[in-house]
């Protein structure tokens, strides 16, 4: 588990003694469901990565599963690929019980009988069959064609565990007209729709998770902001983006119409698709590796600024998004008052505009961009 000295300034690290571990491989993804709800999972209280913490359906690439990622001092190492992909699909279904797979013959979401599933997701899960023969023996093929690249996240140098976490959206099949009025709790079946009968999601029995369930984006940031579930940083920047464009109607008895959950996934697949904003790269490149600046936010909560992409690509041309910060306080059990900021409304505009970071980056410049520097 991430912690307040997993963010602070590692002597060894910047005096270039230590150097930080590899980051491990990894896929997450933001699954929606045909109501548009975000699916979370909650992790086992004895994890050793996000103990008792919400998060997507993920984790790391395997070889005998996945394919080969590349090594790490080749370029493709921290960029979308095969393995990535297919480990996204893999970890989705094993996690959760929903196989975002096509069937062979029709090309539609493949449907396998429920007993089958479970018992594909053990044998998966302990390795006893590799995840493409499995699904070939079902007559289908992973979806990777819809899974759309939605930011990388790289664990901070002074972690013990790192990861190179390539994160997806997927979209599930729109519910019909007639189906959409049925709640998508996660406690329940999804509603229907005219592709596939899409599986109930149902935790793995307790191996990695406790429950498994969909719920609109802001009722996720809500819990987390009133301390019911721990977000991490990353799940709670990705929903606070997500929830801009998926809305959910305040009643469950007015649910909303096909052709308005269209137009929400629309909005979110262009906004994806563009620049993060005017001076950060397109959703599907940018690269995250927070660091802990130097200064605390108004409120007294420490900041993390999410523009730097990694020691890893560090003199690259990736880089994360510079116009929001993580405000956030550490504790025991994990991050909390997690909240995501512009950049210029975290601090006061009085104070000094430079402060050096956490990682040995050096100066990180907080002033908004539109405020240049002086002329000496």
């Amino acid at each position: 588990m991430s912690s307040v000295k997993d963010h602070k300034p590692d002597p060894a690290l910047a005096s270039g003694k230590k150097k930080p571990m590899v980051p491990r491989p990894s896929s997450s993804v933001l699954l929606i469901s045909p109501t548009n709800q975000v699916l979370l999972l909650h992790r086992v209280q004895t994890s050793t990565s996000f103990a008792s913490a919400h998060v997507f359906p993920g984790g790391n690439v395997s070889e005998f599963h996945d394919g080969r990622v590349p090594n790490p001092n080749e370029p493709g190492r921290h960029e979308d690929g095969p393995a990535y992909r297919n480990a996204a699909i893999r970890e989705t279904f094993e996690e959760s019980g929903i196989l975002l797979a096509r069937n062979n013959g029709f090309g539609r979401l493949i449907e396998v009988p429920e007993d089958e599933r479970e018992e594909g997701r053990k044998m998966i899960h302990n390795s006893k069959i590799s995840f493409p023969r499995w699904l070939a023996q079902k007559g289908g093929r992973p979806d990777v064609d819809g899974l759309m690249p939605f930011t990388r996240w790289i664990t901070p140098p002074n972690v013990p565990k790192r990861y190179t976490t390539q994160m997806y959206l997927y979209f599930l099949p729109l519910a019909t007209e007639s189906s959409a009025a049925q709640p998508s709790s996660g406690i329940g079946p999804l509603p229907t729709n005219t592709e596939a009968v899409i599986a109930t999601p149902k935790h793995d029995g307790g191996i990695e998770h406790t429950s498994a369930r969909f719920l609109p984006a802001a009722k996720w940031l809500e819990l987390a902001r009133a301390g019911k579930i721990i977000l991490f940083p990353p799940q709670f920047f990705l929903l606070y983006q997500v929830d801009q464009f998926l809305h959910s109607p305040s009643s469950t008895t007015q649910p909303l119409s096909s052709e308005i959950l269209k137009q929400q996934r629309k909005q979110l697949m262009d906004y994806v698709r563009r620049p993060a904003s005017a001076t950060d790269p397109p959703w599907a490149e940018v690269c995250i590796s927070p660091i802990a600046l130097m200064m605390k936010s108004k409120d007294g909560r420490g900041v993390l600024a999410l523009d730097k992409p990694g020691p890893e690509l560090k003199g690259s041309n990736r880089r994360g998004v510079r116009e929001w910060v993580v405000p956030i306080s550490f504790r025991k059990e994990g991050p909390r008052q997690v909240d995501v900021m512009l950049r210029r409304e975290a601090f006061d505009r009085e104070r000094d505009t430079e402060e050096t970071d956490s990682t040995g980056y050096g100066k990180v410049d907080l002033r908004p961009r539109d405020q240049s520097r002086p002329k000496i």
